[in-house]
Protein backbone atom coordinates (compact mmCIF):
# COMPACT_ATOMS: atom_id res chain seq x y z
CA UNK A 1 0.00 0.00 0.00
CA UNK A 2 1.47 3.59 -0.68
CA UNK A 3 2.59 5.81 2.05
CA UNK A 4 0.73 9.04 1.01
CA UNK A 5 1.72 10.77 3.72
CA UNK A 6 5.96 10.00 3.01
CA UNK A 7 4.92 10.68 -1.15
CA UNK A 8 3.94 13.71 0.04
CA UNK A 9 7.08 14.58 2.50
CA UNK A 10 9.11 13.45 -0.94
CA UNK A 11 7.65 16.10 -2.95
CA UNK A 12 6.99 19.08 -0.78
CA UNK A 13 11.07 18.23 -0.41
CA UNK A 14 11.87 18.14 -3.93
CA UNK A 15 10.22 21.11 -4.45
CA UNK A 16 12.07 22.87 -1.66
CA UNK A 17 15.62 21.79 -2.56
CA UNK A 18 14.99 22.35 -6.48
CA UNK A 19 13.95 26.04 -5.16
CA UNK A 20 17.10 26.31 -2.95
CA UNK A 21 19.66 25.03 -6.10
CA UNK A 22 17.83 27.64 -8.64
CA UNK A 23 18.32 30.33 -6.20
CA UNK A 24 21.10 31.67 -8.46
CA UNK A 25 18.61 33.08 -10.59
CA UNK A 26 19.20 31.18 -13.59
CA UNK A 27 15.08 30.11 -14.52
CA UNK A 28 13.75 31.29 -17.92
CA UNK A 29 10.60 32.39 -15.81
CA UNK A 30 12.55 34.68 -13.34
CA UNK A 31 14.75 35.93 -16.18
CA UNK A 32 11.74 36.87 -18.39
CA UNK A 33 9.76 38.62 -15.32
CA UNK A 34 13.49 40.25 -14.57
CA UNK A 35 13.49 41.79 -18.34
CA UNK A 36 9.73 43.42 -17.35
CA UNK A 37 11.33 45.56 -14.26
CA UNK A 38 12.53 48.70 -14.55
CA UNK A 39 13.45 51.74 -12.27
CA UNK A 40 10.82 54.80 -11.74
CA UNK A 41 12.32 57.80 -14.17
CA UNK A 42 13.89 60.56 -12.32
CA UNK A 43 11.29 63.10 -12.47
CA UNK A 44 8.76 60.88 -10.79
CA UNK A 45 10.94 60.92 -7.75
CA UNK A 46 11.12 64.39 -7.04
CA UNK A 47 8.34 64.34 -4.09
CA UNK A 48 10.08 61.65 -2.99
CA UNK A 49 13.63 62.93 -2.50
CA UNK A 50 12.14 65.07 0.52
CA UNK A 51 11.00 61.90 2.19
CA UNK A 52 14.32 60.00 2.53
CA UNK A 53 16.04 61.46 5.38
CA UNK A 54 19.67 62.99 4.88
CA UNK A 55 21.77 61.10 7.56
CA UNK A 56 25.48 60.45 6.09
CA UNK A 57 25.46 57.13 8.24
CA UNK A 58 22.31 55.55 6.90
CA UNK A 59 22.56 56.54 3.62
CA UNK A 60 26.38 56.33 3.24
CA UNK A 61 27.53 53.73 5.87
CA UNK A 62 24.28 51.54 6.42
CA UNK A 63 22.88 51.17 3.79
CA UNK A 64 24.11 48.99 0.92
CA UNK A 65 23.22 50.51 -2.53
CA UNK A 66 23.72 54.11 -0.74
CA UNK A 67 27.01 52.98 0.07
CA UNK A 68 27.37 51.22 -3.10
CA UNK A 69 26.57 55.12 -5.06
CA UNK A 70 28.38 57.15 -2.63
CA UNK A 71 31.57 54.99 -3.17
CA UNK A 72 31.12 55.69 -6.81
CA UNK A 73 30.78 59.21 -6.48
CA UNK A 74 33.95 59.50 -4.75
CA UNK A 75 35.78 58.10 -7.80
CA UNK A 76 34.87 61.70 -9.49
CA UNK A 77 36.46 63.83 -7.07
CA UNK A 78 40.89 63.35 -6.53
CA UNK A 79 41.01 64.13 -3.02
CA UNK A 80 37.81 62.58 -2.23
CA UNK A 81 39.30 59.12 -3.81
CA UNK A 82 42.13 59.09 -2.04
CA UNK A 83 40.34 59.18 1.31
CA UNK A 84 38.66 56.56 0.80
CA UNK A 85 41.54 54.18 -0.65
CA UNK A 86 43.11 55.29 2.92
CA UNK A 87 39.74 54.45 4.73
CA UNK A 88 39.86 50.67 2.68
CA UNK A 89 43.48 50.04 3.49
CA UNK A 90 42.41 50.62 7.23
CA UNK A 91 39.83 48.40 6.79
CA UNK A 92 42.12 45.59 5.06
CA UNK A 93 44.64 46.02 7.99
CA UNK A 94 41.67 45.60 10.65
CA UNK A 95 41.28 42.11 9.08
CA UNK A 96 44.54 41.33 8.32
CA UNK A 97 46.29 38.08 9.45
CA UNK A 98 48.39 39.14 12.41
CA UNK A 99 51.68 37.81 10.71
CA UNK A 100 51.05 40.93 8.15
CA UNK A 101 49.50 43.07 10.42
CA UNK A 102 52.73 45.41 11.09
CA UNK A 103 53.75 45.70 7.64
CA UNK A 104 50.51 47.01 6.38
CA UNK A 105 50.06 49.17 8.73
CA UNK A 106 53.49 51.06 8.25
CA UNK A 107 52.74 51.03 4.47
CA UNK A 108 49.79 52.90 5.22
CA UNK A 109 51.35 55.57 7.27
CA UNK A 110 54.05 55.85 4.55
CA UNK A 111 51.47 56.29 1.83
CA UNK A 112 48.90 58.41 3.28
CA UNK A 113 49.92 60.47 6.36
CA UNK A 114 53.92 60.99 5.72
CA UNK A 115 54.16 64.57 4.40
CA UNK A 116 55.05 64.58 0.08
CA UNK A 117 53.41 61.25 -0.01
CA UNK A 118 51.50 60.95 -3.52
CA UNK A 119 48.55 59.82 -1.76
CA UNK A 120 48.75 62.49 1.40
CA UNK A 121 45.55 63.39 3.61
CA UNK A 122 45.29 67.08 3.02
CA UNK A 123 42.64 67.78 5.30
CA UNK A 124 44.06 66.40 8.09
CA UNK A 125 43.81 68.78 11.16
CA UNK A 126 46.99 70.94 12.83
CA UNK A 127 47.28 68.76 15.29
CA UNK A 128 47.15 65.48 13.68
CA UNK A 129 49.75 66.81 11.35
CA UNK A 130 51.80 67.54 14.20
CA UNK A 131 51.43 63.87 15.88
CA UNK A 132 51.95 62.51 12.09
CA UNK A 133 55.43 64.42 11.66
CA UNK A 134 56.57 63.38 14.82
CA UNK A 135 55.33 59.53 15.24
CA UNK A 136 57.44 56.53 15.66
CA UNK A 137 56.73 52.97 14.99
CA UNK A 138 55.14 52.89 18.36
CA UNK A 139 52.60 55.87 17.64
CA UNK A 140 51.67 54.23 14.39
CA UNK A 141 48.17 52.68 15.23
CA UNK A 142 47.28 55.42 17.27
CA UNK A 143 47.54 58.37 14.62
CA UNK A 144 46.12 55.66 12.11
CA UNK A 145 43.29 55.23 14.32
CA UNK A 146 42.66 59.20 14.52
CA UNK A 147 43.41 59.81 10.40
CA UNK A 148 40.32 57.30 10.38
CA UNK A 149 37.93 59.11 12.52
CA UNK A 150 39.44 63.24 11.03
CA UNK A 151 38.27 60.82 7.16
CA UNK A 152 34.59 59.91 8.45
CA UNK A 153 34.07 63.41 9.80
CA UNK A 154 35.14 65.28 6.03
CA UNK A 155 33.28 62.47 4.26
CA UNK A 156 29.62 63.28 6.70
CA UNK A 157 31.02 67.71 5.07
CA UNK A 158 31.09 68.76 1.56
CA UNK A 159 31.54 65.12 0.29
CA UNK A 160 28.45 64.23 1.25
CA UNK A 161 27.08 67.77 0.26
CA UNK A 162 28.87 67.49 -3.19
CA UNK A 163 26.77 63.63 -3.48
CA UNK A 164 23.54 64.43 -2.39
CA UNK A 165 23.64 67.63 -5.59
CA UNK A 166 25.15 64.11 -7.96
CA UNK A 167 23.68 62.11 -10.69
CA UNK A 168 24.54 59.11 -7.84
CA UNK A 169 22.27 60.38 -5.39
CA UNK A 170 19.58 60.52 -8.05
CA UNK A 171 19.68 57.44 -8.80
CA UNK A 172 19.78 56.20 -4.85
CA UNK A 173 16.55 57.96 -4.75
CA UNK A 174 15.20 55.61 -7.76
CA UNK A 175 16.13 52.82 -6.17
CA UNK A 176 14.75 54.06 -2.64
CA UNK A 177 11.69 54.73 -4.46
CA UNK A 178 11.45 51.35 -6.13
CA UNK A 179 12.30 49.71 -2.30
CA UNK A 180 8.84 51.40 -1.33
CA UNK A 181 6.84 48.98 -3.43
CA UNK A 182 3.84 47.37 -2.30
CA UNK A 183 4.84 43.90 -1.40
CA UNK A 184 2.02 41.16 -1.80
CA UNK A 185 1.68 37.69 -1.54
CA UNK A 186 2.02 37.43 -5.57
CA UNK A 187 5.68 38.80 -4.92
CA UNK A 188 6.76 34.95 -3.42
CA UNK A 189 6.21 31.70 -4.48
CA UNK A 190 5.55 29.78 -1.58
CA UNK A 191 7.43 25.65 -0.63
CA UNK A 192 7.11 23.22 2.16
CA UNK A 193 6.08 24.17 5.78
CA UNK A 194 9.22 23.71 8.02
CA UNK A 195 7.21 24.14 11.16
CA UNK A 196 4.71 25.81 13.29
CA UNK A 197 5.05 28.35 16.20
CA UNK A 198 2.43 29.82 19.20
CA UNK A 199 0.19 31.87 16.17
CA UNK A 200 0.63 30.49 12.66
CA UNK A 201 3.61 27.86 10.83
CA UNK A 202 6.22 28.93 9.01
CA UNK A 203 7.20 28.06 5.26
CA UNK A 204 9.52 27.93 2.60
CA UNK A 205 8.78 31.11 0.37
CA UNK A 206 11.37 32.37 -2.92
CA UNK A 207 11.15 36.00 -4.25
CA UNK A 208 9.63 35.94 -7.84
CA UNK A 209 12.03 38.71 -8.92
CA UNK A 210 15.57 37.35 -7.62
CA UNK A 211 14.98 33.67 -6.73
CA UNK A 212 16.63 34.84 -3.01
CA UNK A 213 14.86 31.88 -0.67
CA UNK A 214 13.79 32.86 2.93
CA UNK A 215 11.43 31.26 6.13
CA UNK A 216 8.28 33.12 6.39
CA UNK A 217 6.77 32.88 10.00
CA UNK A 218 2.27 33.45 9.05
CA UNK A 219 0.81 34.82 12.31
CA UNK A 220 -2.99 33.81 11.80
CA UNK A 221 -4.99 37.19 12.26
CA UNK A 222 -7.95 35.64 13.84
CA UNK A 223 -5.78 33.67 16.15
CA UNK A 224 -3.03 36.89 17.38
CA UNK A 225 -6.66 38.70 18.19
CA UNK A 226 -8.23 35.30 19.38
CA UNK A 227 -4.95 35.27 22.09
CA UNK A 228 -4.66 39.10 22.16
CA UNK A 229 -0.60 38.39 20.75
CA UNK A 230 -0.78 41.79 18.59
CA UNK A 231 1.28 43.87 21.16
CA UNK A 232 3.78 40.85 21.37
CA UNK A 233 3.59 40.49 17.09
CA UNK A 234 4.58 43.98 16.60
CA UNK A 235 7.25 44.08 19.33
CA UNK A 236 9.08 41.32 18.11
CA UNK A 237 8.86 42.65 14.31
CA UNK A 238 9.51 45.84 15.47
CA UNK A 239 12.50 44.73 17.39
CA UNK A 240 13.92 42.24 14.06
CA UNK A 241 14.03 45.55 12.16
CA UNK A 242 16.58 47.56 14.46
CA UNK A 243 18.51 44.28 14.34
CA UNK A 244 21.53 44.58 11.96
CA UNK A 245 23.69 42.07 12.82
CA UNK A 246 25.47 38.62 10.45
CA UNK A 247 24.84 36.77 13.74
CA UNK A 248 21.09 37.66 13.95
CA UNK A 249 18.48 36.44 11.54
CA UNK A 250 17.22 39.31 9.99
CA UNK A 251 13.81 40.67 9.06
CA UNK A 252 13.41 41.47 4.73
CA UNK A 253 9.75 41.99 4.85
CA UNK A 254 6.34 41.88 6.30
CA UNK A 255 3.12 41.89 4.85
CA UNK A 256 -0.16 40.85 5.33
CA UNK A 257 -2.97 38.49 3.27
CA UNK A 258 -6.55 38.38 4.01
CA UNK A 259 -5.81 35.88 7.00
CA UNK A 260 -2.24 36.56 8.19
CA UNK A 261 0.67 38.76 9.22
CA UNK A 262 3.75 37.40 7.56
CA UNK A 263 7.30 37.85 8.97
CA UNK A 264 9.85 36.86 5.93
CA UNK A 265 13.09 36.40 7.41
CA UNK A 266 16.48 34.61 6.99
CA UNK A 267 16.33 31.10 5.72
CA UNK A 268 18.30 28.88 8.14
CA UNK A 269 19.17 25.25 6.15
CA UNK A 270 21.39 23.74 8.53
CA UNK A 271 19.09 22.91 11.40
CA UNK A 272 19.53 23.97 15.03
CA UNK A 273 21.88 23.50 17.69
CA UNK A 274 20.17 21.31 19.78
CA UNK A 275 19.41 19.01 16.69
CA UNK A 276 22.94 18.96 16.04
CA UNK A 277 23.84 18.11 19.72
CA UNK A 278 21.41 15.05 20.00
CA UNK A 279 20.50 13.87 16.98
CA UNK A 280 24.43 13.75 14.58
CA UNK A 281 26.88 11.41 16.06
CA UNK A 282 27.55 11.15 19.73
CA UNK A 283 25.81 13.63 21.88
CA UNK A 284 27.55 17.09 21.96
CA UNK A 285 29.48 18.74 19.42
CA UNK A 286 33.33 18.44 18.75
CA UNK A 287 35.01 21.84 20.46
CA UNK A 288 36.28 23.37 17.25
CA UNK A 289 32.43 24.01 16.83
CA UNK A 290 31.54 24.87 19.94
CA UNK A 291 34.36 28.05 20.21
CA UNK A 292 32.46 29.06 16.20
CA UNK A 293 29.20 28.94 17.15
CA UNK A 294 30.38 30.32 20.56
CA UNK A 295 32.06 33.55 19.40
CA UNK A 296 28.73 33.58 17.13
CA UNK A 297 26.63 33.84 19.66
CA UNK A 298 28.60 36.32 21.67
CA UNK A 299 28.79 38.26 18.89
CA UNK A 300 25.19 38.53 18.41
CA UNK A 301 24.15 39.07 22.09
CA UNK A 302 26.54 41.76 22.18
CA UNK A 303 24.80 43.42 19.57
CA UNK A 304 21.30 42.98 20.86
CA UNK A 305 22.62 44.82 24.04
CA UNK A 306 24.19 47.64 22.25
CA UNK A 307 21.12 48.45 20.45
CA UNK A 308 19.64 48.00 24.51
CA UNK A 309 17.56 44.78 23.66
CA UNK A 310 17.32 41.75 26.23
CA UNK A 311 17.07 38.56 24.45
CA UNK A 312 15.32 36.20 27.46
CA UNK A 313 15.55 33.02 25.45
CA UNK A 314 19.20 32.29 24.35
CA UNK A 315 19.62 28.11 24.07
CA UNK A 316 20.81 26.04 21.55
CA UNK A 317 17.30 25.52 20.28
CA UNK A 318 17.59 28.71 18.91
CA UNK A 319 20.40 29.11 17.27
CA UNK A 320 20.28 28.34 13.53
CA UNK A 321 22.95 27.32 11.19
CA UNK A 322 23.50 28.29 7.24
CA UNK A 323 24.27 26.75 4.25
CA UNK A 324 27.76 27.74 4.89
CA UNK A 325 27.70 26.61 8.62
CA UNK A 326 27.74 30.04 9.81
CA UNK A 327 24.76 30.58 12.66
CA UNK A 328 22.42 33.16 14.06
CA UNK A 329 20.35 33.77 16.94
CA UNK A 330 16.61 33.45 15.76
CA UNK A 331 13.33 34.11 17.83
CA UNK A 332 13.50 37.05 19.04
CA UNK A 333 9.38 36.69 20.25
CA UNK A 334 10.54 37.22 24.12
CA UNK A 335 13.20 39.74 23.46
CA UNK A 336 12.27 43.37 25.67
CA UNK A 337 13.57 46.74 24.76
CA UNK A 338 15.73 47.90 27.73
CA UNK A 339 14.58 51.69 28.95
CA UNK A 340 16.76 53.93 30.40
CA UNK A 341 15.58 54.01 34.68
CA UNK A 342 12.91 50.98 34.32
CA UNK A 343 13.62 47.86 35.77
CA UNK A 344 12.43 44.53 33.96
CA UNK A 345 11.18 41.74 36.53
CA UNK A 346 8.40 39.43 34.20
CA UNK A 347 9.31 36.22 34.75
CA UNK A 348 10.40 35.26 31.24
CA UNK A 349 12.74 32.22 29.64
CA UNK A 350 12.80 28.65 29.28
CA UNK A 351 13.16 26.27 32.27
CA UNK A 352 16.74 25.08 32.62
CA UNK A 353 18.24 28.68 30.81
CA UNK A 354 16.72 31.22 33.36
CA UNK A 355 19.34 33.30 35.48
CA UNK A 356 18.90 33.31 39.51
CA UNK A 357 17.60 36.72 39.35
CA UNK A 358 14.59 35.83 37.20
CA UNK A 359 13.75 32.85 39.55
CA UNK A 360 13.80 34.76 42.62
CA UNK A 361 11.25 37.23 40.83
CA UNK A 362 13.95 40.01 41.35
CA UNK A 363 14.80 43.19 38.76
CA UNK A 364 17.27 41.95 36.14
CA UNK A 365 18.89 42.72 32.89
CA UNK A 366 21.65 41.62 30.57
CA UNK A 367 23.45 39.66 32.54
CA UNK A 368 20.83 37.57 32.56
CA UNK A 369 21.86 36.48 28.66
CA UNK A 370 25.06 35.53 29.84
CA UNK A 371 23.71 33.22 32.26
CA UNK A 372 21.92 31.52 29.57
CA UNK A 373 24.88 31.37 26.86
CA UNK A 374 26.55 29.70 29.88
CA UNK A 375 24.28 27.00 30.07
CA UNK A 376 24.13 27.09 26.16
CA UNK A 377 28.31 26.30 26.04
CA UNK A 378 27.96 23.72 28.75
CA UNK A 379 25.03 21.67 26.68
CA UNK A 380 27.30 21.93 23.74
CA UNK A 381 30.28 20.18 25.40
CA UNK A 382 28.14 17.93 28.11
CA UNK A 383 25.09 17.06 25.62
CA UNK A 384 23.08 18.03 28.74
CA UNK A 385 22.19 21.00 30.21
CA UNK A 386 24.16 22.13 33.72
CA UNK A 387 20.81 22.04 35.94
CA UNK A 388 19.43 18.90 34.16
CA UNK A 389 20.77 15.21 32.96
CA UNK A 390 19.72 14.16 29.43
CA UNK A 391 16.30 12.45 29.79
CA UNK A 392 16.40 12.68 33.46
CA UNK A 393 12.61 12.93 34.85
CA UNK A 394 12.80 16.51 37.23
CA UNK A 395 10.49 18.75 37.65
CA UNK A 396 10.43 22.58 37.41
CA UNK A 397 10.71 23.19 41.07
CA UNK A 398 13.86 21.02 41.33
CA UNK A 399 15.58 22.39 38.15
CA UNK A 400 15.12 26.06 39.99
CA UNK A 401 16.37 25.12 42.84
CA UNK A 402 19.75 23.37 41.33
CA UNK A 403 19.97 26.62 39.48
CA UNK A 404 19.48 28.92 42.32
CA UNK A 405 21.87 26.42 45.18
CA UNK A 406 23.96 24.18 43.71
CA UNK A 407 27.52 24.24 41.89
CA UNK A 408 27.99 23.18 38.56
CA UNK A 409 29.86 19.99 37.83
CA UNK A 410 32.18 19.32 34.57
CA UNK A 411 32.41 15.84 34.84
CA UNK A 412 32.25 15.03 30.61
CA UNK A 413 35.86 14.30 29.55
CA UNK A 414 35.42 17.07 26.87
CA UNK A 415 35.45 20.26 29.03
CA UNK A 416 39.20 21.61 28.55
CA UNK A 417 39.80 24.33 31.66
CA UNK A 418 39.31 27.24 29.42
CA UNK A 419 35.79 25.74 28.52
CA UNK A 420 35.39 24.81 32.50
CA UNK A 421 36.27 28.96 33.57
CA UNK A 422 34.15 30.29 30.90
CA UNK A 423 31.61 28.44 31.53
CA UNK A 424 31.87 28.98 35.66
CA UNK A 425 32.01 32.86 34.93
CA UNK A 426 29.01 32.86 32.67
CA UNK A 427 26.79 30.59 35.21
CA UNK A 428 27.94 32.81 38.63
CA UNK A 429 25.05 33.30 40.63
CA UNK A 430 25.35 36.65 41.41
CA UNK A 431 24.98 38.94 37.98
CA UNK A 432 27.89 40.97 39.58
CA UNK A 433 30.28 38.05 39.25
CA UNK A 434 29.08 36.87 35.88
CA UNK A 435 31.15 37.20 32.56
CA UNK A 436 30.20 40.57 30.74
CA UNK A 437 28.49 42.00 33.77
CA UNK A 438 31.72 42.70 35.91
CA UNK A 439 31.94 46.19 35.09
CA UNK A 440 31.48 48.16 31.75
CA UNK A 441 34.55 46.84 30.12
CA UNK A 442 34.03 43.22 30.49
CA UNK A 443 34.21 41.97 27.17
CA UNK A 444 33.33 37.93 26.85
CA UNK A 445 34.97 38.09 23.75
CA UNK A 446 38.57 38.51 25.79
CA UNK A 447 38.52 35.23 27.56
CA UNK A 448 40.88 32.57 26.71
CA UNK A 449 38.69 29.86 25.60
CA UNK A 450 38.47 32.52 22.42
CA UNK A 451 42.12 32.69 22.01
CA UNK A 452 41.71 31.52 18.65
CA UNK A 453 38.98 33.56 16.93
CA UNK A 454 40.18 36.76 15.37
CA UNK A 455 36.97 38.55 15.77
CA UNK A 456 37.48 40.82 12.77
CA UNK A 457 38.01 38.59 10.99
CA UNK A 458 34.68 36.49 12.31
CA UNK A 459 32.10 39.95 11.61
CA UNK A 460 33.96 39.92 8.04
CA UNK A 461 32.57 36.32 7.10
CA UNK A 462 36.01 35.82 6.81
CA UNK A 463 36.62 32.73 9.22
CA UNK A 464 35.88 29.32 7.39
CA UNK A 465 33.10 27.59 9.57
CA UNK A 466 34.48 24.37 11.20
CA UNK A 467 31.48 22.06 9.51
CA UNK A 468 29.14 22.49 6.72
CA UNK A 469 25.26 21.07 6.41
CA UNK A 470 24.72 18.93 3.79
CA UNK A 471 22.67 20.64 1.38
CA UNK A 472 20.73 17.53 -0.21
CA UNK A 473 19.56 17.48 3.36
CA UNK A 474 16.11 19.03 4.73
CA UNK A 475 16.66 19.59 8.37
CA UNK A 476 13.14 19.86 9.63
CA UNK A 477 10.52 17.37 10.46
CA UNK A 478 8.39 15.55 8.03
CA UNK A 479 5.32 17.50 6.67
CA UNK A 480 3.04 15.00 8.11
CA UNK A 481 4.46 15.04 11.58
CA UNK A 482 3.94 19.30 11.60
CA UNK A 483 0.47 19.46 13.24
CA UNK A 484 -2.13 21.34 11.32
CA UNK A 485 -3.71 24.50 13.18
CA UNK A 486 -7.76 23.91 13.69
CA UNK A 487 -9.68 27.01 12.15
CA UNK A 488 -10.41 30.09 14.69
CA UNK A 489 -14.37 31.02 14.67
CA UNK A 490 -16.28 33.59 16.23
CA UNK A 491 -13.62 36.18 15.29
CA UNK A 492 -14.11 39.56 13.20
CA UNK A 493 -12.23 42.29 12.52
CA UNK A 494 -13.05 46.40 13.07
CA UNK A 495 -11.11 49.35 11.95
CA UNK A 496 -9.11 49.30 15.06
CA UNK A 497 -7.66 45.90 13.76
CA UNK A 498 -7.51 47.26 10.16
CA UNK A 499 -5.34 49.57 11.62
CA UNK A 500 -2.99 47.42 13.55
CA UNK A 501 -2.89 44.97 10.53
CA UNK A 502 -1.78 48.17 8.36
CA UNK A 503 1.00 49.09 11.16
CA UNK A 504 2.01 45.76 10.91
CA UNK A 505 2.55 45.34 6.98
CA UNK A 506 5.31 47.89 6.05
CA UNK A 507 6.80 45.88 3.17
CA UNK A 508 10.57 45.51 2.45
CA UNK A 509 12.94 46.42 5.19
CA UNK A 510 15.57 48.62 3.40
CA UNK A 511 19.42 47.06 4.56
CA UNK A 512 18.10 43.18 4.36
CA UNK A 513 16.36 44.08 0.83
CA UNK A 514 18.83 45.83 -0.73
CA UNK A 515 21.57 43.14 0.27
CA UNK A 516 18.96 40.80 -1.68
CA UNK A 517 19.24 43.25 -5.26
CA UNK A 518 22.93 43.29 -5.19
CA UNK A 519 23.66 39.67 -4.05
CA UNK A 520 21.07 38.43 -6.86
CA UNK A 521 22.85 40.84 -9.48
CA UNK A 522 19.29 42.80 -10.24
CA UNK A 523 21.33 45.94 -9.02
CA UNK A 524 23.52 45.63 -11.98
CA UNK A 525 20.99 45.01 -13.98
CA UNK A 526 18.74 47.31 -13.62
CA UNK A 527 21.74 49.63 -13.72
CA UNK A 528 22.46 48.71 -16.86
CA UNK A 529 22.31 52.30 -19.28
CA UNK A 530 22.01 49.78 -22.17
CA UNK A 531 19.29 47.47 -20.91
CA UNK A 532 16.24 47.12 -23.17
CA UNK A 533 12.70 47.15 -20.64
CA UNK A 534 10.12 45.26 -22.25
CA UNK A 535 7.21 46.18 -19.65
CA UNK A 536 6.96 46.07 -15.69
CA UNK A 537 6.25 43.32 -12.98
CA UNK A 538 4.34 44.77 -10.54
CA UNK A 539 5.77 42.83 -7.09
CA UNK A 540 6.31 39.78 -8.94
CA UNK A 541 2.70 39.29 -10.29
CA UNK A 542 1.27 40.74 -13.56
CA UNK A 543 2.87 42.71 -16.16
CA UNK A 544 2.58 46.33 -14.65
CA UNK A 545 4.88 48.78 -14.15
CA UNK A 546 7.42 47.88 -11.04
CA UNK A 547 6.51 51.40 -9.15
CA UNK A 548 3.02 52.38 -10.73
CA UNK A 549 1.05 51.35 -8.14
CA UNK A 550 2.99 53.88 -5.59
CA UNK A 551 3.03 56.79 -7.86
Amino acid sequence: MCDMGGLDNLIANTAYLQARKSGEGDTKEMQKRRKSLSLPKIEECKEHRESVAGDYDSICEQQPIGKKFFRDFLETVPEYLVARDFLDEVSNWELAEDNVKSSTMESIVTNFLKEGAKNYLSFMSSDLVSKCKAATAKDYENIMQLAKEETKVFFKDKPFQDFQKSPFYDKFIQWKVFEKQPVTEKYFSEFRVLGKGGFGEVCAIQVKNTGKMYACKKLDKKRLKKKSGEKMALLEKEILEKVNSPFIVTLAYAYETKTHLCLVMSLMNGGDLKYHIYNVGERGLEMKRIIFYSAQITCGILHLHSIKILYRDMKPENVLLDDNGNCRLSDLGLAVQVKEGKSITQRAGTNGYMAPEILKEEDYSYPVDWFAMGCSIYEMVAGRTPFKDYKEKVNKDEVRRRTLEDEVKFEHASFTEEAKDICRLFLAKKKEDRLGSRNEDDDPRKHSFFKTINFHRLEANLVDPPFVPDPSVVYAKDVADIADFSEVRGIEFDDKDKKFFKKFATGAVPIPWQEEIIETGLFDELNDPNRVVSGGYANGGEAKSGVCLLL
